[in-house]
C-alpha cells in the first residue's frame, strides 16, 4: 500500500487537470519500470542458463506490456460473424479428392510437433503426462512414436518428431527417449518459455531468485501453448528444419489420441498453387453439449479468428455455449507453414489474445498468469481454413472417465493409433462419468480387475466406493451409486443392461 501511496502522489503532480488517460498511462508506465527491476534482479540470480532466461523475459516483457494497454474485452460482440462458407471445409470434400501415387514426397515435408508441456497431476500421476500407460502399457509417446515410425517404414519416408517440453517436463523427457534409439524416428525437443507468475495485487513477480526448486519454486509457469511460435524460432530448430527441406508442421496435444498424421489434410496442404498457398489450417469439428467451452471459429473485420470463452463478454456466454449459433469447436490439431512462422517472427507480427489466468498458490496468495493460444494466430496467416473433420480425430485423454473408454474394447490398437471397433454399432462414443474415488490413475486401476466390456453401453456414471470383477459387460445407461460409508462390489462375469445400482453389496473371499 506505501508503495501505491507513493505512486499516487508522484500522479498528482504529474497529472495536471487530472486528466485520466495520463493518469493512467503513467500509471502504466510506473508498473512497467517496477516490472523491469524486478525482472533485471531475477536474471542476476541465475546460473548457467542466464541467455535463455533473458531471451524469455524478452518474451514476457512484450506479453506484460500488451496486458497493460488492454481495455475490456478482446472482441466487440457485435462484429462478430459466422465465417464464409468456403472457409470451413467438410473433411469429406477433402477427402474426395484422393491421393497422389508418390505420397512420400508429401511426407517428407512434414514435421510432427506434439506439445509435451503438461504434468500428470490431474489424474494423481507425478511427472509429464505423455509418460502415463493408456493402452496395453503403451504412454502417450509410446503410441505417438510408433504412430509416425509406421509412417515412416510404410512410405520410406523421414518424418521427425518434435516435442515442445516445459521445464516442468524436459528432463524426465530426455531421459525416457534414449528408449526410442532404435526406432526408425528422428525426435527433437525445444522447450517452451519459462515465465514469472505476478502477485495480482502488486503485479510483480513472487519468485525471489530463477531457482525451481525451494520458496521460488510456484513462482514460475509455461504460458501456454501459443508460445510455440516465439520458443520453437528462438530454438534455432524451425530454421534447421526449413533447411532440411520441410515445409509444414502438425501440432497437437500429446494426450490427443485422435490426433494422427491424415494423409488427405497434407495433400491439400501441399498441393495449393504458390500463390493460393494455405499457410494454416485448423481441424474443427461438430461441437456436442459437452464441448461449449471449446473455442470456435468466427469471422471478425475480414478475418478467419479463434474466439475461446475467455474473451467473451459475460453477457453472451450463454450464446458463446450454444450449439445451435456456434456449431463447430477447435481440436487443436493445427497444420502450420513453417516459413510463414519465420516470417511473422521476424516481422514481429504474431498477434495472439493474452488469456489472464487468475491462480491460488499454496499459501493462499493470489497470482495471475499470463498466457496465449496457438489457435489464436489464425488470423496472422494467408489463407487460413478450417476443416470439419470427424469427432474420431478428437479423442483427449483429460480424465479418467477418458482413459476407461481408450482402454476398452471401444478401440483397437494398431500401429500406435486407435479405431473405433467396427462391432460398435453406433459411431458416438459412450458418456463415461467415474466419481472422485477414481480420480487418480493408481486408484482407478485397483478397482477393476479388467476393464468391462463397453461395445454396447450408452452412459455410465459410478459414484463412491465401487470396484468391478473380471469380465463385467455394461450396456445401456448404467448408474452404480454407493453412498458414503457403503461399498458395492461388481460380481465378477455381471451383465447390466440399462441397471441402477445402489446401497451396499460386498462380495468376500471365502
Amino acid at each position: 500500500l506505501a508503495r501505491y501511496r507513493d505512486i499516487y502522489r508522484t500522479l498528482l503532480v504529474w497529472v495536471p487537470d487530472n486528466s485520466m488517460a495520463q493518469f493512467q498511462e503513467v500509471m502504466r508506465q510506473q508498473l512497467e519500470s517496477s516490472m523491469h527491476a524486478e525482472l533485471e534482479k531475477l536474471l542476476s540470480t541465475a546460473k548457467g542458463d542466464a541467455e535463455i532466461c533473458k531471451k524469455d523475459f524478452e518474451g514476457f516483457k512484450k506479453l506484460f506490456h500488451r496486458f497493460l494497454q488492454v481495455k475490456g474485452p478482446s472482441v466487440e460482440w457485435p462484429k462478430i460473424n459466422r465465417p464464409p462458407e468456403d472457409s470451413i471445409q467438410p473433411y469429406e470434400k477433402i477427402r474426395e479428392k484422393g491421393l497422389p501415387e508418390n505420397v512420400a514426397n508429401s511426407l517428407n515435408k512434414l514435421v510432427v510437433v506434439k506439445l509435451n508441456g503438461g504434468l500428470g497431476t490431474s489424474m494423481g500421476c507425478k511427472g509429464p503426462k505423455s509418460l502415463i500407460s493408456v493402452r496395453n502399457e503403451n504412454t502417450f509417446l509410446d503410441l505417438t512414436v510408433q504412430q509416425i515410425e509406421h509412417l515412416n517404414k510404410t512410405y520410406n519416408t523421414d518424418v521427425p518428431l518434435v516435442l515442445m517440453n516445459s521445464f516442468n517436463t524436459d528432463e524426465d523427457t530426455r531421459k525416457i527417449l534414449q528408449k526410442y534409439t532404435h526406432h526408425r524416428v528422428k525426435i527433437h525437443t525445444f522447450n517452451q518459455s519459462r515465465y514469472p507468475r505476478i502477485n495480482k495485487e502488486s503485479l510483480l513477480p513472487v519468485a525471489k531468485d530463477m531457482g525451481l526448486v525451494g520458496e521460488s519454486a510456484d513462482g514460475w509457469y509455461p504460458p501456454g501453448h501459443g508460445d510455440i511460435y516465439a520458443s520453437f524460432y528462438n530454438s534455432g530448430l524451425l530454421e534447421q528444419l526449413i533447411a532440411e527441406g520441410k515445409e509444414y508442421i502438425f501440432v497437437s496435444n500429446i494426450d490427443n489420441l485422435g490426433a494422427t498424421v491424415d494423409l488427405h489434410i497434407l495433400n491439400h496442404l501441399v498441393s495449393q498453387p504458390n500463390g493460393k498457398r494455405c499457410e494454416f489450417i485448423m481441424e474443427v469439428t461438430d461441437k456436442t453439449r459437452a464441448d461449449v467451452k471449446g473455442g470456435t471459429l468466427i469471422q471478425y473485420e475480414g478475418k478467419l479468428r479463434l474466439l475461446e470463452i475467455a474473451q467473451v463478454p459475460k453477457a453472451h456466454v450463454d450464446e458463446f455455449k450454444s450449439v445451435s449459433k456456434f456449431k463447430i469447436f477447435n481440436t487443436n490439431n493445427l497444420w502450420i507453414s513453417l516459413a510463414a512462422i519465420k516470417r511473422l517472427q521476424e516481422q514481429n507480427a504474431m498477434d495472439m489474445e493474452i488469456i489472464v489466468n487468475p491462480k491460488t498458490l499454496n499459501g493462499g496468495l493470489n497470482v495471475i498468469q499470463l498466457e496465449t493460444a496457438v489457435g489464436a494466430a489464425i488470423k496472422c496467416f494467408d489463407n487460413a481454413l478450417g476443416i470439419n473433420v470427424p469427432r474420431s480425430r478428437f479423442l483427449p485423454v483429460k480424465t479418467t472417465s477418458d482413459l476407461l473408454l481408450v482402454m476398452s474394447n471401444l478401440y483397437s490398437l494398431e500401429a500406435g493409433s486407435l479405431t473405433m471397433s467396427e462391432k460398435r454399432e453406433f459411431p458416438t462414443t459412450p458418456h463415461v462419468k467415474l466419481g472422485s474415488s477414481f480420480t487418480k490413475v493408481q486408484e482407478y486401476l485397483i478397482r477393476f480387475e479388467s476393464i468391462p466390456d463397453m461395445l454396447e453401453l450408452d452412459h455410465l456414471t459410478v459414484s463412491g466406493d465401487v470396484t468391478f470383477g473380471k469380465n463385467v459387460s455394461l450396456k445401456g445407461t448404467v448408474i452404480i451409486i454407493a453412498n458414503h460409508g457403503d461399498r458395492i462390489d461388481i460380481p465378477a462375469g455381471s451383465m447390466l443392461e440399462n441397471k441402477i445400482v445402489s446401497g451396499n453389496l460386498r462380495i468376500l473371499d471365502h
